[in-house]
This record gives structure tokens, sequence and C-alpha cells, in this order.
């Protein structure tokens, strides 16, 4: 920055832009809250049908994003230009100020153009008649002293200036359309972020030079800034595609046995190298649309280590998934890779999987912890399951679907794939229990639907569940008890209250019979049909109990639809359960017993099963669900799970928790009735309605008995049984 442009510079200008900055950044923060109380909320709640349920839904829900975006975006740079004005105006009054002392001690400052200046001192008049003999009215110190001064300032206000320019500008390149989701408290921070980025960069360009001491230090940077757009960009952007995947491939090898605090400071920097390059995804920076497309393009390059002996290195696409385990990753970009790496494994055939990826890659290792990364489709369908949207759209081909279950007989990836699928049926990524589960869209029903059929397949469909599926098929069973309750239902459908797209659209009953039969043989999965039905069935009898214009119809009629509906679902786990021990399946009581202890946390995140923003049908009032009862639903369900949690006793029987065998039918089915009664009871107490207690809780009683008996026929006509 030249002298007289600080000097002079009339800042007023830029005072304006932020002041401007400043009103539009409140002007979007009330758009940011209408979009979200208005628009979203409404969307929400409103019931959809056909194009609307599958464009506008989702034109909208990203609209109310953009608000939220767009005053991110104002607001960052609100206060970085007006970090940038404060710290110019400053820079302008220490340079007027030393300017003035200089004047005082006869020194002269004058700008000479292209960023350079003089200081220079005032000679005497009287210079002549000094005895002394000097000619100047100061010595070179001060004039150097002076000189270090002007410069320092200068070159202060010119890094504000320029870091400035430079982060605003990145940050607006970020997003090619609407805006970015960075936030910033002043230009420092955003500064420091490019600046880390550049130096990380620097660094992992020479992995040969880093001891475990700078890995650590790079590590702890990275886990400081992994959320950071700019900084996530920059890093990868600066690496380029091929340097990260190089990166990578130097890191595993040089550590490969890492163990102790060595493999724990791996194992963090996988983590955090993942998050970084899953937030650089989203930014559309010119830069980064290379950056995707070129990671993309060397899925099939051999990347060796410096030091490796063996001509055989890492394929890409080994590499690139090894490094999608965490963090979830921009739709397009998970969309682009997997239809690749999709067509390449199906190329294979289910049975040529193994020869595909892991054969001749037998001393490859690029994971630090659980797995060794050779198969591309195990981090592949992790990085699927943090982002439900791609996982939808990785599966709605049937044939997909099948090809990737299929392989599971012959690979390891059932768990991970199981995670994907999880995902992609329910619209929650994995780990997530702090968002609501959305409806389920007319997509997501089918792909549900498509699983079942798969698993219902006699012959070696069942075997799915022991391939590493179970668990997620329980927890998928119970995302979908409305829909599981529409279908076994189907006489009394409009009882099952749900918000699906496609409330039936599960398919054949023997399908829905099978698929709940097989996934009752693995301990998890039992729990989690167990989980989802009591909280289900909690849920409806709430709402119904509290609000009766929901249904046309005696509450008597209500309570014994809901209660036979759960002894069928009940009485089906309980049934296979028995059969699956007859064959010598079930390993043992304990193992269901720890499997739904350690599944009671995670389900209290399905409490709202079938009543979050439930529309309900028009000929029973068309009102959210969220209003009924006062917006006290889901406490009754809230106290199933803790039912389940603490093993409550079971009246009458001494030492028997609730469901803790599963060997005797008969105290199976007197859980499934004690728990449904028990919330029953919860319902009326809560809502203080007037109903005989007594006499209410025998209808659910006798109601479930009569569906856990008519489970064992529904078993009998859809399946073989010992």
């Amino acid at each position: 920055m030249d002298l007289d442009a600080l000097r002079h510079g009339d800042f007023s200008k830029l005072g304006e832009a932020v002041t401007d900055w400043e009103q539009m950044t409140k002007k979007l923060a009330d758009l940011q809250k209408d979009a979200e109380t208005n628009l979203k909320a409404k969307a929400d709640t409103a019931k959809w049908a056909g194009v609307n349920a599958t464009v506008s839904r989702e034109f909208i829900t990203k609209t109310a994003a953009e608000f939220a975006d767009a005053h991110t975006q104002a607001d960052s740079i609100t206060k970085i230009l007006s970090d940038t004005h404060g710290e110019l105006i400053s820079y302008r009054t220490q340079l007027h100020a030393a300017i003035t002392r200089g004047a005082q001690q006869n020194l002269t400052v004058v700008d000479t153009g292209e960023g350079t200046f003089t200081v220079t001192g005032n000679t005497r008049p009287d210079w002549a008649s000094d005895p002394s003999g000097k000619t100047g009215a100061t010595d070179q110190k001060a004039v150097a002293d002076l000189r270090d001064e002007i410069q320092g300032i200068l070159t202060k206000a010119t890094q504000s200036d320029n870091s400035a320019a430079k982060v605003l500008r990145l940050l607006v390149d970020q997003a090619k359309y609407g805006f970015a989701d960075a936030s910033y408290s002043d230009r420092d921070e955003a500064a420091k972020a490019v600046a880390a980025a550049e130096k990380l960069a620097k660094m992992a360009k020479n992995p040969a030079d880093m001891s475990l001491d700078d890995i650590k230090d790079f590590n702890r940077t990275m886990e400081t800034y992994s959320g950071d757009s700019l900084f996530a960009e920059q890093f990868a952007t600066r690496l380029g595609a091929k340097g990260t995947l190089q990166f990578w491939t130097e890191m595993t090898s040089a550590h490969a046995g890492a163990r102790g605090s060595e493999l724990e400071t791996m194992k963090s920097l996988q983590n955090n190298l993942s998050l970084t390059l899953a937030t650089a995804s989203f930014s559309d920076s010119d830069a980064m649309q290379h950056w995707k497309k070129d990671l993309v393009g060397e899925r099939n390059t051999n990347f060796r280590a410096t030091n490796s002996f063996s001509p055989i290195g890492a394929l890409g696409s080994q590499v690139i998934s090894s490094l999608m385990r965490e963090g979830q990753y921009d739709t397009e970009f998970l969309d682009d890779y997997r239809e690749k790496v999709f067509k390449a494994d199906k190329g294979a055939g289910d049975a040529g999987t193994g020869d595909l990826w892991v054969k001749g890659y037998d001393a490859l290792d690029l994971v630090f912890g659980d797995g060794d990364g050779r198969d591309p489709l195990e981090g592949l369908f992790e990085g699927l399951s943090h982002n439900p949207e791609a996982a939808t759209h990785a599966f709605e081909s049937k044939s997909d679907l099948d090809h990737m279950l299929g392989t599971t007989v012959y690979t390891e990836r059932g768990e991970s794939l199981g995670h994907a699928l999880e995902a992609a049926v329910t619209g929650v990524a994995a780990d997530d229990s702090g968002s609501p589960a959305p409806p389920h869209s007319a997509a997501q029903v089918q792909i549900m639907a498509n699983i079942m059929t798969a698993v219902a397949q006699p012959g070696g469909g069942a075997d799915l569940v022991s391939k590493g599926l179970g668990d997620s098929f329980g927890n998928m069973a119970a995302s979908y008890m409305p829909e599981i309750s529409q279908k076994l239902g189907a006489e009394s459908g409009t009882v099952f209250l749900s918000n699906s797209e496609r409330p039936n659209g599960l398919g054949e009953v023997r399908d829905v019979t099978r698929f709940l039969s097989a996934v009752s043989a693995d301990p998890a999965g039992r729990a989690g049909i167990i989980y989802g039905e009591s909280i289900y069935t909690g849920n409806l009898i709430e709402a119904h109990l509290s609000d009766p214009s929901l249904f046309e119809g005696p509450r008597s009629q209500v309570l014994a639809d809901i209660g036979r509906n759960a002894g069928i679902i009940e009485g089906i786990v309980g049934h296979s359960a028995a059969d699956a021990e007859v064959k010598g399946f079930v390993e043992g009581e304990k193992d269901y017993n720890d499997a739904l202890k350690a599944k009671g946390d995670f389900a209290k995140t399905w409490v709202s099963i079938g009543l979050a923003n439930i529309s309900v049908p028009d000929a029973y009032g068309g009102a959210a669900m969220g209003a009924v009862g006062g917006g006290m639903i889901g406490a009754v369900a809230g106290s199933a799970v803790d039912r389940l949690l603490e093993g409550q006793e079971l009246k009458g029987a001494k030492d028997q928790g609730l469901y803790a065998s599963a060997k005797d039918l008969y105290e199976m089915r007197a859980s499934a009735g004690q728990q449904a009664q028990w919330s029953t009871l919860d319902a009326l107490d809560r809502h203080h309605i007037d109903l005989p207690r007594d006499g209410t809780a025998d209808v659910v009683r006798n109601a479930v008995n009569e569906g856990w008996d008519g489970a064992s026929e529904l078993l009998n006509r859809t399946k073989e049984r010992p």
C-alpha cells in the first residue's frame, strides 16, 4: 500500500459499505427466521403427494437452507469488512502520528510511488555558523527509526487490505450458485484459516520430512479447522487431487503396524483428514471442481509409497474410499464417484468382487483401526451412511441393490452396507441422533420394499441377516413400523397413522412377514423390532386416546386394532426366535439381552416414529400430529423405552424382567401384552382420560394375545417352519 493512499485515504466509502452490510445482515436474519419458522415448518407439516412430494418439498427445504447460508455469509462479510475498516483507520492514525513526530524532529516523509517512500532530515539554514559543524537537524538513527516505524505500519496495512480481499474472494467463490456457510468473527480469523491451510498443504507435499511430532502438530491444526470451509478448500486444492492420495499412501506406508500412541495419532489423523476433505467437497470454487473431477479420475491409478519395493501399490479408489469413512461428502461428488465404483464392482459379478479388489493387494492396509481399506465399497458405504440423500440415490436401482446384497456372501462389507442402507431408507445420517427423521419418500419406501423382498426370498434370502446386516435391518424395521403396521393391519389401516408418502408401499404381506421373521434371528435385529413396535404402539395409543377425532369409531375398536397389530408383530418375532432356537440359530438369551440394553439409548431417537410432523388424513381432521395432546405426544413411547432399558419386572413373575427371555413363548406374549397395557394406562393418566382402567387394559391385552396367536398361523402360510 502506498504511503499517500493510507495517509490521505478516504475510508468513508468502506464505512458506508460496512453499514450497508450490517443492515443487510439484519434483514437476512429476519428472512432466515421467517424461512425456518414459516416456509420450512409449514412444508414439513404439509401433506405432499405426486410431484410436490419429490420436487416442491426438496426445493423449499433447500431454499430455507439458502436463507440461512445467505445470512451466515453476509454476517461473515460484514465482520471482515468492519474489522478491516477499523484496522485501516487505526493504521492511518498511527501513520499521521509518526509523520507528526518526525516533523517535530525536522524529518520529512515523502511518497515516492509504487509502495516506496523516503525519510529525510531538514537542512538547517544556519548550518555554516554551527560551531559543531553539523549541517542537519537530526542524525541518521532518527531517520532510520522513523523509516522503520512507517514501513511497519504500511506493511500491516497492506497485509490487512490484501488478506481481506483474499478471504472475501475465497468466501464468495465457495458457492457458484447461492451462498457459502463459512462463518468468521473477523478478518484475522479467516486469514488464519487460509494461512493454516497453506502451511499444512506445504507439509503434506513432503510427507517424508514429517516426524511423529510434526504429524501431531499437523493433526491438531487439522482438528481445529476440519469444519472450516476456506481452510478445507485451500488445503485440498493446494495439495491437489493426486497429491492428496499420494500423501495418504505415504502416511499408511510409513506408519504401517503403528501401535500405542502412534496408532492413536494416525487414527485421529485419518479421521480429521476425512472430515476436512468432506468439508472441502461442498465448495463450488473452480479449483475445487477440478479437484473433485481429478480425484475421481485417479480411481484406477496405482499409488505407491516412495520407499515401496513392490510394483503393486494401492488403487486410487481404495485410497479415496479409505478417506470417506467420516464426515458428510457432497451429494453430487458421491453420486459421481459411486456410479463409477458400482459399475466396476458389478462388472466382476457377485462372487468376483474379492478378486477385483482384494486379490493381489494382500499387503495393503489403508485404515488405522478396523479394516484394511482393500475393498473400496466398504469406505464408500460408510461415506454414503453420512449422506442420506446420496445413499437413497445409490440404491434406487434394484439391480444395484440386489448386487450389493449378493456380494455380502463373498465379502466383509455387510456391516458397512447396512449402515448405508439405513441412511438410504430412513433419511437419517449415521450417528445423527439430534435430527428428527423426515417423512419417508416414495423412493425410500420402494428401496425398503426391495430390501424386504430380497431377504424374504426362499433359499438364502434370510442368510443376509447373518452377513453383518441384522443390526441395521432391525433399525430399519423400527423406522418403518407405520408402513409395516399398515401392511399387516390392512383391514384397519386408518388406525395406523403415518407421515410416509407411501404408507402402504411395502409390497406383499408375505415379504414383510418373512423379513421380520428372518431379522428376528439376529439378537440386535430382534431388539430393534421390539423397540420400534413398542414405541409406535405407545405413540398410537397416546395419539388416539388424547384425540378421539383421529378415528371415526369407538375407542375400544381403536385399542383392539392397535393391540392386535402389536401382537402380530411381536408374535412374528417371538415365534421366529423360538423356531430359530429349535434349529440352533440363536446364540443365546444373553446376546439378546445385551443387544436390548445396547440399543436402548439409540432407540430413544426413534420416539417420534410415525408422529413427527405427521399429517392425518383429511377425513380425520387433517391436523398436524405435533399439536395433538398439547405437544406431549412421545412421552408414553419414551416411558416404554425406559421400561425396556430398565427391564421392569412383570406383575406376579418373580425375578422375570420384561422380555428377559426369548425361550418361553408365553413369557414373550405376556411381555408384549404388558408393555401395550402399560402404554395405555400411561396415556390415560397423562391426558386425564376418564375410561375404566381395568376394562381398557383388558381390551388391549386380549387384542395382543389374539394378534400373537394369529402370528403363528401367518408364519405357517408364508414360510417353512420346524
